[in-house]
């Protein structure tokens, strides 16, 4: 098992900031991979999934860096 973290800021303000590039790498990953994403209640979306065979946690963490 794998578990990724994308990191940045959380809200449309910092969407397109180069701080939020760890945000485009998961969203690019839920993506391409089909992953679906969903709310955790540790403050940050969840995706869950397979990709090559190996199971995938994938976080984006809704707090402020």
């Amino acid at each position: 098992m794998l578990i990724l973290a994308g990191l940045g800021n959380p809200g449309p303000k910092h969407t397109r900031q180069r701080h939020n590039i760890g945000f485009m790498a998961a969203d690019e990953i839920i993506r391409r991979y089909n992953l679906i994403l969903r709310q955790s209640r540790h403050h940050s979306y969840l995706a869950e999934g397979t990709i090559l065979g190996e199971k995938i946690l994938l976080l984006k963490p809704k707090t402020f860096m």
